[in-house]
């Protein structure tokens, strides 16, 4: 997250914590296009009037050097022309200050849940024999397409998302299920075991008392 008013950098990032969330936060712009060299995320939060680089054209170059993670500006910016020039830039959703902080964390989530972003690729490998058509959502294993049910497919596009990393249970929950639903650990681990069964037990690995993690072969 790039926020340079300090008290809501630390407001923001705790509450995001709070929701289970790992929260990188930066305070201008210089700092954050680093970061970004660094390492991969599935999010960024950016304020726009920043110092060092602003939020525009931080993103406008992160897009040209293929940072896919969906965006979402936090600014008090607005005006029609600022809102096409955050799109232009690269962004996928705007929020206004002052925001309430329950609005922002169904805007991530929705976010989060919709999928690819940015991606210039149609198939991503998972597997020598084994890949994912992000266009058609379709799972093809030795050029035949395989049948996912909805909730495995939801969890296949998480993981893929976020290959080599941790994933926390409560941020799994709230991925596969919307707000009227009651997560179940044991749905989730018959999700796991079906996704197993058709891409590999050791794709996906158990991370005692942290979550899975998701690995595709190299």
């Amino acid at each position: 997250m790039l926020e340079d008013d300090a008290n809501l950098n630390e407001t923001v990032t705790e509450f995001l914590e709070d929701q289970g969330y790992a929260v990188v936060s930066v305070y201008d712009g210089y700092e954050a296009q680093e970061k970004l060299y660094e390492s991969k995320y599935d999010l960024l939060l950016l304020d726009v009037n920043t110092p060092g680089i602003n939020g525009f054209d931080l993103l406008k170059e992160a897009r040209k050097g293929d940072v896919l993670a969906p965006a979402i500006f936090i600014t008090s910016l607005n005006s029609v022309d600022d809102l096409e020039k955050g799109f232009a830039s690269g962004c996928d959703d705007y929020i206004r200050k002052p925001f309430v902080l329950k609005e922002l964390h169904i805007r991530i989530e929705t976010l989060l849940r919709r999928g690819f972003f940015h991606e210039t690729k149609e198939v991503i490998e998972i597997s020598k024999n084994i890949a994912y058509d992000i266009k058609n959502n379709a799972l093809i294993i030795e050029g035949e397409t395989v049948s996912l049910g909805h909730k495995e497919s939801k969890l296949l596009k998480l993981f893929m998302k976020t290959e080599g990393q941790v994933v926390a249970h409560k941020r799994i929950y709230d991925h596969l299920w919307d707000y009227d639903e009651e997560p179940s650990d044991t749905a989730l681990r018959t999700y796991i075991k079906n996704l197993r069964k058709i891409i590999g037990k050791e794709r996906i690995v158990s991370i005692k008392k942290q979550g899975y993690k998701f690995t595709a072969e190299k």
